[in-house]
């Protein structure tokens, strides 16, 4: 066995104030938030990747805060206060992020965001209409403006787009580069003092002579005063009964489409397909609920199946008659179950988790990181 130097011991593995199992948004966020608060605190993130392979360095880009289509389903299924409160933590963690990283440093691009609305859904405009002034009313304390959402129908001749019958547009919607704002996160804690640990996986822990103990696939295993599980989909496996599910979400991004005749982020479905432009090429993800038990799934191949999908989608809805050629296909684990709040939560004495983002690490997580640092550090 691989013998572990003094210097070694004494820094890296060296015992630690508080351990972060998980480096994506979640867990960067956390750690920025600890030690922004505490800087005298000794932090390390652990993650078994190379980098974050979960969501957040594989998801879609999307700086959102919700459809209304989405919204007004999960206020028909979880009541109007749980929405909200959920609007607010998204629209929080977005304002955050701004506030904390330029434009330039994460790739943020003011583009504006889109809903499609197709015969299909069964939505006539009468019912549209009141679902979106009952939004803007109940947003507006949140967003501090009128109108979040409006229709504007008389783009969708002009973005080149069939069989959509509603455009409502949402100016407060943007796009950002994922990896560019995990590594902006990445490079913030490390300068604050935080020790990243890639390529290390925790097998089990349990606690010792006051201590947690985290037993590693390496040579070496780290112990800790306090330990925050942020592997959002993979929670489970280290403590089965938290109640977070994976759930497989497929991306594909087309060759250059000359003269791309819209920018933006685009919703459809509750949000169950999403896309935007990445330059002059389309990115497109969703499609999972036409296979759910399928994308409940650990697996990050993607599926026949789901990329016929949203190959169909492309021909059908955002690219009727132009050609082109697909040339990434990739998917991310999302933590979701039928409850969509997250769980930010002390398990027991000096464990605790913040897990279970639901697709929307990306403006979740600065408002659950913060609210994480601050129970563990409240007691």
């Amino acid at each position: 066995m691989l013998q572990t130097s003094i210097w070694e011991k004494e820094s890296f593995y060296s015992p630690k104030d508080a351990i972060i199992v998980g480096s994506g948004f979640v867990g960067l966020w956390s750690a920025y938030y600890l030690k922004k608060n505490h800087p005298k605190l000794s932090i390390a993130i652990v993650d078994r990747g190379i980098i974050p392979t979960g969501a957040s360095t594989r998801n879609a880009g999307f700086s959102c805060f919700g459809s209304v289509t989405e919204l007004i389903a999960d206020t028909m299924k979880s009541g109007e206060e749980q929405m909200l409160e959920i609007v607010e933590m998204r629209y929080k963690g977005l304002k955050k992020i701004r506030k904390i990283f330029s434009k330039k440093e994460i790739g943020y691009e003011d583009l504006g965001g889109y809903e499609l609305i197709t015969d299909s859904q069964g939505l006539d405009i009468n019912t549209l209409r009141s679902n979106i002034d009952w939004l803007n009313h109940k947003l507006k304390s949140i967003t501090k403006k009128e109108k979040a959402f409006y229709l504007n129908d008389e783009r969708i001749a002009e973005f080149g787009l069939a069989n959509v019958h509603h455009l409502i547009e949402n100016r407060l919607e943007g796009q950002l580069h994922s990896g560019k704002l995990c590594q902006a996160l990445l490079r913030l804690v490390v300068s604050m003092g935080v020790i990243v640990l890639n390529s290390i996986e925790i097998k089990s822990f349990e606690k010792i002579n006051g201590n947690i103990e985290l037993q590693t696939n390496q040579h070496f295993n780290l112990s800790t005063k306090q330990l925050l599980i942020c592997t959002n989909a993979f929670a489970k496996q280290l403590v089965p009964e938290l109640d977070v599910e994976p759930a497989r979400g497929q991306i594909l991004v087309t060759s250059e489409i000359p003269n791309l005749k819209w920018e933006g982020t685009f919703h459809y479905d509750e949000g169950f397909y999403y896309f935007r432009n990445l330059g002059n090429r389309v990115l497109l993800g969703g499609a999972r609920n036409k296979a759910f038990e399928e994308e409940h799934t650990y697996e990050l191949n993607t599926s026949k199946n789901i990329q016929n999908a949203l190959e169909h989608f492309l021909y059908e809805i955002i690219l009727p008659a132009t050609p082109f050629t697909i040339e990434h296909r990739w998917s991310g684990i999302m933590g979701v179950s039928d409850e969509k709040m997250p769980i930010v939560k002390q398990i027991n004495d000096n464990i605790f988790c913040a897990v279970r983002m639901g697709g929307m690490g990306v403006a979740l997580a600065p408002v659950i990181g913060e609210k994480i640092s601050h129970l563990m550090t409240s007691n």
